[in-house]
């Protein structure tokens, strides 16, 4: 086991990476930007490292200067969490470099599955369902209306090397084509470094539908089931639930999406956690859409039903341990929800609201767990994700978790900044979402 872990992010999932670190009777070391030298994560760390201002190009993106924090500290492991350096390829080999464990896949596996194009085409070849659409990037504007044409509209056009939404426009017309292939083009270069796009066919009314894997450096994987994360707003996650409820996901329907995650999981010698996403249709059909090389925002859930600690499994298989988990020992069992509680005010179109937390209340009881990094007198920085904490509930049912959510969110109380908590309420009110009748375009027909 290593003997000091030094977190390369921030906010709650530093938080939650530091407690897990805890149980394992392992040191921590937090790094913070001058921005964050109040967060949470830095006061509750072993030790913490202040490397660079509040720029997250100058500070959590700064890969020289977050290996000095673990030369300086003797840290021998970085756990990345998500966003930031946790899909970065070029960080998990200068760690290799550096004598510093990545807690995370093989780099390989990690340029692999980061390539949309090049997923998708390994994908195919391991007979995992796939989205008809381009082979690989596309290298010139008639190409894209060629394959445009093949496959026929509406069609996306999608960044390679995209994530977190980004890089993404949807074509309904044969004239909106070019212009949205520049813009793609021009936003993936701008978030991602990498201006190469290629095409899908778009599904109408999917629900995207992701299956949480875990694999050793010995072969073995599993899967832990699915969370249904088609509450979405410009393709950004809003509230997700595990199991889903679809009314047409099956036991048998779950075992093929569980066995091709696995599948695909195996077909680039994939270890440590991940998830597989899938869109599926209101026919039972899935197809691939990506891999996440990394831990999710939203992996309490999946813990919540299955007692599986993700983010202790990833520090130990990073560790060389093998899982001593098989695929029989996992079993779903009640319901969980997870709302994401953002400082921003939908009334005014979702703006970000940094400023200063002036009083905080958060919920408790028998169910309810919370990952966050507020606190009473906490200042917001305007630097970083509008993210604050994921509240998330746990109940036998599905009905009762709804019921435990509404009340969580009512008694959640944020004073100084905006937040989307009525947001959230008012959704869970909603009779579509307490039917399970909605799929990724929900929140767009919303009035």
């Amino acid at each position: 086991m290593f003997n000091k872990v030094l977190i390369a992010n921030r906010g709650e999932i530093a938080v939650r990476i530091i407690r897990a670190c805890r149980e394992l009777g392992v040191r921590t070391v937090a790094v913070c930007s001058e921005a964050d030298r109040d967060a949470l994560h830095a006061q509750i760390a072993d030790e913490t490292i202040c490397i660079g201002p509040a720029s997250s190009r100058e500070s959590y993106l700064n890969m020289r200067a977050i290996l000095a924090a673990c030369q300086t500290s003797g840290a021998d492991a970085v756990h990345p969490g998500f966003g930031f350096l946790s899909e970065n390829s070029q960080f998990a080999r200068m760690c290799e470099r550096c004598g510093v464990k990545f807690i995370g896949p093989d780099p390989k596996s990690i340029d692999l599955m980061g390539d949309k194009a090049n997923a998708k085409s390994t994908m195919k070849n391991a007979g995992v369902p796939v989205v008809p659409g381009s082979d690989g990037v596309i290298t010139s504007t008639a190409e894209a209306v060629r394959i445009a044409d093949e496959l026929g509209y509406p069609v996306l056009v999608k960044a390679s090397a995209g994530g977190g939404g980004r890089g993404i426009r949807l074509v309904r017309e044969a004239g909106e084509l070019e212009g949205a292939v520049i813009a793609a083009q021009q936003e993936a270069l701008s978030f991602f470094g990498n201006d190469g796009v290629y095409l899908e066919k778009f599904i109408e009314g999917p629900r995207h539908v992701e299956i949480q894997i875990l694999a050793d450096q010995y072969g073995n994987t599993i899967h832990l089931g699915e969370r249904d994360c088609s509450i979405q707003r410009r393709n950004q996650k809003m509230m997700e639930e595990s199991p889903s409820p679809s009314p047409i996901m099956t036991p048998e329907l779950r075992r093929k999406m569980g066995e091709a995650a696995v599948n695909a999981a195996k077909a680039v010698g994939y270890y440590n956690a991940g998830t597989i996403e899938f869109l599926l249709d209101k026919y039972g059909n899935f197809y691939f859409m990506e891999m996440n090389t990394r831990v999710q925002v939203e992996h309490p859930i999946t813990e919540l039903v299955t007692g599986v600690d993700i983010v202790k499994h990833q520090i130990l298989i990073a560790a060389g341990e093998r899982l001593t988990l098989s695929q029989q020992d996992i079993q779903m069992t009640g319901h969980a929800i997870e709302c994401r509680i953002n400082a921003e005010n939908p009334a005014c179109g979702f703006r970000p609201s940094p400023g200063t937390i002036k009083a905080l209340h958060m919920p408790g009881g028998p169910g309810v767990r919370i990952d966050a990094a507020v606190y009473a007198g906490y200042t917001i920085p305007p630097y970083y994700d509008s993210m604050i904490a994921k509240l998330i509930v746990y109940a036998p049912t599905r009905a009762e978790a709804i019921m435990k959510m509404r009340w969580a969110l009512a008694e959640f109380i944020v004073d100084g900044v905006d937040t989307n908590i009525d947001f959230q309420l008012d959704l869970l009110k909603n009779p579509d979402i307490e039917a399970g009748n909605y799929d990724i375009a929900f929140l767009s027909h919303l009035k």
